[in-house]
């Protein structure tokens, strides 16, 4: 089996969980709904339901994502060469 890009990975689910949360933040802000999204504020320093809100949300999410993305494919990866040898 081939190993994980450990950057593309990374970037990749940076982009994903960063764009997830900017565009349901956006959503419910215009909506006027979001409850369940405000608690989010818990983890993101400075996040709330609203436009500037958004982007603070997309800025943490983005840096989460990157973290979880690069450890998922490194661990992908040792396991993979841990499997093989």
């Amino acid at each position: 089996m081939p190993k994980l890009d450990t950057l593309a990975a990374a970037w990749t689910c940076a982009i994903l969980w960063g764009g997830g949360v900017f565009g349901l933040t956006l959503l419910a802000a215009l909506a006027g709904h979001g409850e369940h999204l405000a608690l989010l504020s818990n983890y993101y320093l400075g996040y709330s339901v609203s436009i500037s809100g958004a982007f603070i949300g997309l800025l943490w999410a983005a840096l989460d994502g990157f973290i979880l993305g690069l450890l998922g494919a490194l661990i992908y990866n040792r396991l993979l060469d841990w499997r093989q040898s």
